[in-house]
């Protein structure tokens, strides 16, 4: 049975009653015929209304979508063009532009500063998107620091298009370039769920020049998800949409709020004329061969060394617009990023992100649940997912430590259509000494209800195989959820989970969560209750913290008001709150009260922000110890005060810095963070981070522990790169090194060459520790049918 505090806080999470009140290439000929874009009055008559609004009080509205989509017709071609951003074909010089992009931020409704045309052409294979971008300071105006694929749109020049194939005003695939051809993509949903990491098939090209610079994208048709349709044409929803980093301005072919994204599809215009091919076979393979030369040495495991060859690959069948399989064979991921080093100060258990490419496609499907988001307090820290993919290829063995497994087959179906969403996912973990091997099983539904809500159910199985005289058991796990658009400003979403485990009645535990989230121009706040019961065990899952029912409401203001020094975009005072209570018993166990007065927003991108965090904490024997600091039993009242400060991200020169300082439990803790970006062109670039944790007699311990990383990005063009990481960690005398060649043959084949090197600790004599070193060729070529 729960107890009395965790059954209040269930029928709480399920059935809010709280509300928020709602307050120099050869430039087309434009004077042709083609495209032709409609600028309706009732758009027109909106744009004046915000921009007088915007006037009047320094402020901008959120304005509900418009009834009549701005619109732009395709035009068809017959012959395939060379993708290098010149637009020097004949096919461009007869299709007039889209322009007359509006502002988003900082002057919401008003016309972009420099102009931005647009061109949509296609044939029977590809979709071509082309842009110039106008600039009067030319190359001297453009911002990009590095070649990173899926770089950071606060750093960069950028072009981009999201592109609605079902037109359901829901689903969005996005492609975005900078200004020197490196590529940005996602998918996303309802503007809530985001594959960011999803890497689609198709090129692009650019060009810069003393006016501005040109991109010029080709988008196979098979890269694209579509209605199927008997009309003989189709519309359907799409916007373009630029930053021009130099004044961190961003505009929209289409506008929409600045509180929502380019994502929020809803606002999108709409495309006609299209004739895209009716659905054929579309499959694509990508086949690899791996050669490494592994090295071990130290007394805890022995020394050795082996050499080994391996094949695997990968198959995507799009056996029709809405629905796809994939499958893979002896699953390799040598190339992905390795993890950072972190040195955990808080009751939370740390959340490293996937970064394995099969498991990040369609990752927002099957990644229901409460994301958490500490920095900005929305959501407090709590984060409670049924479904966590890095389960899937990490054992725990008997002495408690963890180690990658190899994945011997996998599948996964996903359907997506107007109606709902559903998917399946089937995986075959390898069995090694200490781990046997275990099938892995999620399954994921969910029905849209009307144009903005959806509810759904995911449903994890774990299956560990009989070993030896152990017995196999089964861990389970069901969640059932929900998300609510109650108008453009309010949201709620809740879910409900539930875990079992065969032959364990300590294993049937429970947790749930509440949000409703307000957001506008002006305020965003929000309310978001948690449980975790002790008994709750997702093996498939992750949750931060166990045995807690956790409250963090908290609100900010967004004021633009003309008082503000003209270097100043947004003062953005707020404050939230977190408190933690043990379910199991009901008393509070952790609270903080997080005033945040200054938060301050540059022109330039840049911040800077003051904290003031009241804190009371409350150890029980047995109770989790920051680093395993010997902290006595009892409770601690005490403040600490932040400063956050960052410069312009996108300069050639950038800083970081969080600083803390004041009491910690019995004795204080000094804080400190920074980074430094050195990056004098875009082909080269530095990274150098150093984190300080400074302890004056907590539990009894004085000293300093300390976490440096230095990452490098050499690149001869985004598609051709050479990455280094080395990050060094004084608490666990741990050193670690990533080194990897990167090129990209064509789109989406790859020859990599890694090499890692660990030395893992055992006690903080060097010759004591466990290293390896590991040398490694990757070659990966995918061909799609």
């Amino acid at each position: 049975m729960l107890p009395v505090a965790a059954r209040y806080y269930v029928f709480f999470i399920l059935f809010p009653t709280f509300s928020f009140a709602q307050t120099n290439p050869v430039v087309p000929n434009t004077a042709q015929s083609g495209v032709i874009q409609q600028d309706t009055s009732r758009e027109e008559a909106i744009d004046q209304r915000i921009e007088n609004e915007q006037a009047a009080n320094g402020q901008a509205v959120i304005f509900a979508p418009s009834q009549k989509r701005r619109t732009i017709q395709a035009v068809e071609i017959s012959d395939k063009l060379k993708i290098d951003g010149r637009l020097d074909e004949a096919d461009w010089l007869r299709v007039k532009p889209a322009r007359k992009f509006v502002q988003v931020d900082p002057k919401q409704g008003r016309p972009a500063t420099f102009d931005t045309d647009v061109w949509v052409l296609y044939n029977r294979q590809y979709l071509y998107i082309a842009a110039i971008n106008h600039d009067s300071l030319g190359r001297r105006g453009l911002r990009s620091p590095n070649f990173k694929r899926d770089f950071s749109n606060q750093a960069h020049d950028l072009f981009g298009v999201v592109i609605d194939g079902f037109n359901d005003r829901r689903n969005g695939a996005t492609f975005a370039t900078n200004p020197y051809g490196t590529q940005r993509d996602m998918l996303s949903f309802d503007d809530v769920l985001y594959d960011i990491d999803w890497d689609g098939f198709w090129k692009v090209r650019t060009t810069r020049t003393d006016s501005g610079w040109v991109a010029e994208m080709q988008i196979p048709w098979q890269t694209l998800r579509y209605a199927r349709s008997a009309d003989s044409t189709q519309a359907w929803g799409i916007n373009f949409f630029r930053n021009r980093r130099y004044s961190n301005e961003s505009s929209s072919w289409s506008p929409y709020p600045r509180a929502f994204t380019s994502s929020r599809v809803a606002y999108a215009g709409l495309i006609t004329g299209l004739k895209p091919p009716p659905p054929s076979t579309n499959i694509r393979i990508q086949p690899y061969l791996l050669l490494s030369d592994d090295r071990y040495s130290g007394t805890e495991v022995g020394s050795g060394q082996a050499a080994k060859l391996k094949i695997g690959g990968d198959l995507k069948w799009a056996i029709n617009p809405n629905t796809v399989l994939d499958l893979t064979l002896n699953t390799d991921f040598a190339q992905a990023d390795v993890d950072r080093q972190v040195n955990n100060i808080t009751r939370f258990s740390v959340l490293f992100p996937e970064r394995r490419a099969f498991f990040l496609e369609n990752a927002s499907l099957f990644g229901a649940g409460l994301p958490g988001n500490a920095n900005s307090g929305e959501g407090g820290s709590m984060v409670i997912q049924p479904f966590f993919s890095r389960t899937i290829g990490l054992a725990t063995l008997p002495d408690g430590t963890s180690t990658p497994v190899p994945i011997d087959a996998g599948a996964r179906f996903v359907y997506r259509s107007l109606n709902r969403n559903y998917g399946g996912m089937v995986i075959r973990q390898r069995g090694i000494p200490g781990s046997p091997t275990t099938d892995f099983f999620v399954g994921r539904y969910a029905e849209n209800i009307g144009r903005q809500n959806r509810i759904g159910g995911l449903f994890t199985l774990k299956n560990v195989h009989k070993i030896d005289s152990i017995g196999g058991r089964q861990n389970a796990t069901l969640a059932i959820d929900g998300f609510f658009r109650l108008n453009q400003t309010l949201s709620y979403s809740v879910m409900a989970i539930g875990t079992l485990s065969s032959g364990s009645a300590t294993d049937q535990g429970m947790a749930a969560y509440s949000q409703l989230t307000y957001r506008t121009n002006q305020i965003v706040a929000w309310w978001t209750e948690s449980l975790v019961t002790k008994s709750f065990n997702p093996e498939m899952g992750f949750v931060s913290r166990s045995d807690v029912i956790a409250t963090t409401p908290g609100a900010y203001l967004v004021n633009r008001g003309k008082w503000l020094p003209k270097w100043v975009r947004g003062f953005e005072p707020g404050a939230f709150f977190e408190f933690y209570h043990k379910a199991s018993t009901g008393y509070l166990q952790e609270a903080q009260y997080n005033f945040n007065p200054i938060w301050l927003t540059f022109q330039n991108g840049g911040n800077i922000g003051l904290f003031a965090n009241p804190t009371f904490q409350r150890l029980d024997d047995g109770d989790y110890r920051p680093l395993g600091l010997s902290i006595a039993s009892g409770k601690y009242r005490y403040v600490r005060y932040t400063i956050m400060f960052s410069t312009d991200p996108s300069k050639k020169l950038s800083f970081q810095f969080n600083g803390e300082t004041g009491h910690y439990y019995d004795g204080r803790l000094n804080y400190g963070r920074g980074s430094m970006v050195v990056a004098p062109i875009p082909h080269i670039s530095f990274t150098m981070s150093g984190e300080l944790n400074e302890f004056k007699n907590v539990g009894g311990y004085s000293g300093t522990i300390g976490l440096y990383s230095v990452e490098s990005r050499m690149a001869v063009n985004p598609r051709l790169q050479l990455i280094s990481f080395y990050q060094r960690n004084t608490y666990t005398d741990k050193d670690v090194w990533n080194i990897r060649l990167a090129w990209e043959l064509q789109p989406l084949s790859f020859l990599y060459v890694v090499y890692n090197h660990g030395a893992f600790a055992g006690s903080l004599r060097a010759t004591d520790r466990q290293q390896e070193q590991h040398v490694i060729g990757k070659l990966s070529y995918l061909k799609q049918f």
